[in-house]
């Protein structure tokens, strides 16, 4: 579907405000060749995907605190034709859980969590022995504890009821396992919810209480949470979803949880994962020890190399090791992929289904400029 005429381009090099980080030096001409070159081959690529409707969304690109891309493109409502723009609030699906990993290693840093104990010490009363004894916060933060998911029938019949870490729990708290914690990796949005009754249990508030006053505060993340969908917020996206043989473009408002989770489903923007980013390396949210466990991969995800850590992929592309997470739903799909001792952020949030987002920030990955680093 090409919508040239609705296409918004807010392209700006070296221009806006960086995460805060020490920013590096004015790039030498050689350096800013490639940059340049870089800059090009990316606008043009979000040009051409944007007007084949293959992309709908918002781009940020980073180095050592200095911008080096930052753009928007296509609607966030195309209804009341308004357009993205780098302040649009996108939902990030399954990005959150780097959030909520960095929430239960800083429990696990104050000594009040442990990694390797069964779930059953800290939630006594969990409906299913099996689960309470044998999967610890570490299986969660891997996704080798055989919890299983929280998508399919059940979640459909009670979307608009689940409101609560607790109202999951009552609903999937007697299912057993699905195999034996620590034997194999499968992914969980259940185990990450788990996570979050864990958050909540030991910190004494709700998980959005306490990662908004543990996280997004003193990251600066002032536009990301978890508001219910109910709630007006005017920078927020409306996601678009494919439907039919025709892929028509509808809303995914009838997908969509009450509100996110431990899991994912916030919503948040370019610049405030760039931030999250940039205090997660700079050890503003765990000391050194603890960032390092946490980024570390630990389990293998498929063939490409990629592995997983706590909440984040550990992977190397083009001979640089990234860490991020993606996330992905009907209408919504993002990406954060970083360096984790200085270097590249790279941000990529989409109101389309995947692979939008994921797709983008492959391309760039691929091509960005070699640094003397």
């Amino acid at each position: 579907m090409r919508f040239v005429a609705a296409l918004t381009l807010l392209v700006c090099v070296a221009c806006s405000t960086p995460p805060r980080e020490i920013t590096a030096p004015a790039p030498n001409a050689a350096q800013a060749t490639a940059d340049s070159a870089f800059v090009t081959a990316l606008r043009a690529q979000l040009e051409n995907v944007t007007q084949a409707g293959a992309f709908s969304g918002a781009v940020l690109v980073v180095r050592d605190g200095r911008t080096l891309f930052e753009g928007a493109y296509g609607l966030a409502d195309r209804e009341r034709g308004i357009p993205n723009t780098p302040r649009t609030q996108f939902r990030v699906g399954s990005m959150y859980k780097m959030v909520t990993a960095v929430a239960a290693l800083q429990i696990v840093q104050a000594g009040t969590l442990r990694l390797d104990a069964p779930l059953g010490t800290y939630l006594p009363d969990y409906p299913n022995a099996d689960v309470a004894s044998k999967v610890t916060p570490h299986h969660l933060l891997t996704h080798t504890g055989g919890t299983g998911d929280i998508f399919g029938p059940q979640f459909t019949a009670n979307r608009m009821e689940l409101r609560t870490t607790s109202d999951y729990l009552r609903l999937y708290g007697t299912r057993g396992l699905q195999f034996a914690p620590g034997t194999q990796y499968a992914y969980s949005n259940y185990g990450f919810v788990l996570l979050g009754a864990l958050i909540e249990r030991l910190g004494g508030k709700s998980y959005d209480d306490h990662v908004a006053a543990r996280v997004l505060a003193p990251t600066g993340m002032t536009a990301t949470g978890t508001a219910p969908e109910d709630s007006l917020m005017p920078e927020r996206s409306v996601g678009y979803m494919r439907q039919g043989p025709s892929g028509a473009l509808v809303s995914n408002a009838p997908t969509l949880p009450y509100r996110g989770t431990a899991a994912g489903g916030a919503y948040s923007t370019v610049g405030d994962f760039a931030r999250f980013a940039v205090a997660v390396r700079e050890r503003r949210l765990l000391d050194s020890a603890h960032t390092t466990l946490l980024l570390t991969g630990k389990v293998a995800v498929g063939q490409s190399g990629t592995q997983y850590a706590y909440g984040f992929t550990d992977r190397v592309v083009g001979g640089r090791r990234f860490v991020g997470h993606s996330g992905g739903a009907a209408g919504m799909n993002g990406d954060l992929a970083f360096e984790p001792n200085g270097g590249y952020v790279v941000v990529v949030l989409s109101n389309f289904d995947p692979p939008a987002a994921t797709q983008v920030a492959g391309f760039i990955l691929g091509r960005l400029p070699a640094t003397a680093r």
